[in-house]
């Protein structure tokens, strides 16, 4: 008969082993993992007193904070399905987010009070507090989640969708525990080790560093956003060894580092979002910065691809080789390809997504046969060297975040004076990429494009709305009727 495979809840096991260590330091203040895990049983204790209990979905709308950390660790004592807002997004944004994961439960707190009032409005039947709120409830027991069964559903992490409208990706507790595990072989760990968590809790890369340090044992300086001026003098001062940042931040940090060092301890500056420019690859290495390159997903629980500092240089433009527990291949037309040919990525292994949320037909198409079909464009090299081309065809990646033409484009259709909306990604020396629309109007209507950003702001996220929007007579398009996105370049280039 089978056993259904667990492993001990995170932070229980951690308290255990570990309890004097310190788990987080915030601002002046620091906790030991014993401290993070009778907070969290206090937390979990209201929260229980509020009504959640084992199985219920909650989704949480927070900046990072210690209290951010106890709510998610709350939410795993009692077993509770953990749904990740987006603090950048809009109203409407976050209302659709919750109805789609079927939300029982809404956390926030008073910097998003505007937003928790209008979405209360619009959805009576929602359980909602804040964490103010949570703090003056009684406390009530509950049975403790002492187990985590590796195949069950934890938290819900959205991505934009190729068709406009976000995807629930399931992140299990296995997820997180073989992303941790795949990091622990990639990076090794140190007994010192110190990782500095100055991207969103929310985010993939926030979350799986809360992770790792619940299972590794080790201590997370966090921070409530980056600033570089801040980030630098904590690696100097806090005994940082690891810290996590896309292209545009490192960039931030080594120009306000001006002509001094990181510590010798400093090891690892691991990088996501996109490849590092060779020109700032140049100047980590002339000052002994080690930068780890990554390629990764919400789909994957983090990285599941990483470039080492010695082949930074070597194989530029390359996102690396797999994590132990990984494999990775390139496929087209159904069959793998050989070294060197353009092809769709694939990947496979523990920390992989078991589909999406309530979206059946959709994880059906993206996992065959346990590998997963990233709709990213790469090769794979003679030396197994993974090279990313394309980003989900059409992706813009702006600072970090991911942005799909296919969203904005909705939203600038849904105006009413807007017969077609094509959306592509143009560089940006701060950002990378900026979203820019090319606007076809109704009978030659005259829309200005400070209305047409003004629609798109009450409907989007800051960093989706277009940089810049340029009307057309026409948009390019294939015998299909298709958009060919790619050759609205040359209407900038013309």
């Amino acid at each position: 008969m089978s056993m259904q495979q667990v492993i001990p809840n995170f932070l229980l096991q951690r308290a255990k082993l570990t309890p004097n260590r310190i788990a987080v330091t915030y601002h002046k203040e620091q906790i030991t993992f014993l401290n993070l895990h009778e907070r969290a049983i206090t937390k979990a204790r209201k929260l229980h007193s509020f009504g959640v209990k084992k199985d219920d979905t909650v989704a949480i709308l927070m900046n990072n904070s210690i209290e951010f950390i106890e709510i998610i660790h709350a939410l795993k004592h009692i077993g509770a399905i953990t749904v990740f807002l987006n603090t950048r997004l809009t109203e409407a944004e976050i209302a659709w987010q919750i109805v789609d994961a079927r939300v029982d439960y809404f956390i926030t707190e008073d910097a998003f009070s505007n937003i928790s009032k209008g979405i209360a409005n619009e959805n009576p039947l929602l359980n909602i507090v804040s964490v103010k709120q949570l703090d003056r409830l009684q406390e009530t027991e509950f049975s403790l989640n002492e187990e985590f069964p590796l195949h069950e559903i934890d938290t819900i992490m959205y991505t934009s969708g190729t068709t406009g409208k976000p995807k629930g990706v399931i992140q299990t507790y296995g997820n997180h525990w073989w992303s941790a595990v795949g990091s622990a072989l990639n990076l090794g760990l140190h007994e010192k080790d110190r990782w500095l968590l100055a991207v969103p809790i929310f985010h993939i890369s926030g979350l799986s560093i809360l992770m790792r340090s619940v299972i590794y044992g080790m201590t997370v300086i966090l921070h409530d956003r980056f600033i570089p001026s801040q980030i630098n003098q904590s690696i100097m001062r806090d005994g940082v060894t690891i810290v996590s940042v896309v292209a545009v931040m490192l960039q931030k940090m080594i120009d306000e580092l001006e002509d001094h060092s990181y510590p010798p301890y400093f090891r690892c500056m691991l990088t996501g979002g996109g490849p590092v420019p060779t020109p700032l690859l140049k100047k980590c290495k002339e000052r002994a910065i080690p930068v780890f390159q990554t390629y990764g997903m919400t789909e994957t629980a983090s990285q599941i691809v990483t470039l080492t500092p010695e082949d930074s240089l070597n194989k530029v433009g390359s996102a690396g080789k797999p994590l132990f527990p990984a494999q990775v291949r390139i496929e087209k037309d159904g069959d793998i390809v050989a070294a060197n040919e353009t092809g769709e990525i694939v990947v496979k292994g523990p920390n992989v997504t078991s589909g999406y949320l309530f979206q059946e037909e959709i994880t059906r198409k993206a996992i065959i046969n346990d590998w997963f079909y990233t709709g990213d464009i790469g090769y794979i090299d003679d030396d197994g060297f993974l090279y990313v081309l394309d980003r989900r065809s059409d992706l813009i990646i702006s600072g970090g975040e991911n942005i799909y033409p296919a969203e904005i484009e909705s939203v600038l259709l849904s105006h009413q004076d807007i017969d077609e909306a094509g959306v592509i990604g143009v560089f940006d020396k701060t950002w990378g990429q900026v979203p820019c629309a090319f606007i076809k109007c109704k009978n030659d209507v005259d829309v200005s494009e400070s209305e047409l950003i003004q629609y798109c702001s009450t409907r989007l996220a800051k960093y989706k709305v277009p940089n810049k929007i340029v009307f057309v007579q026409e948009l390019p398009r294939n015998a299909s009727n298709k958009l060919l996105r790619r050759k609205l370049y040359e209407y900038i280039r013309n």
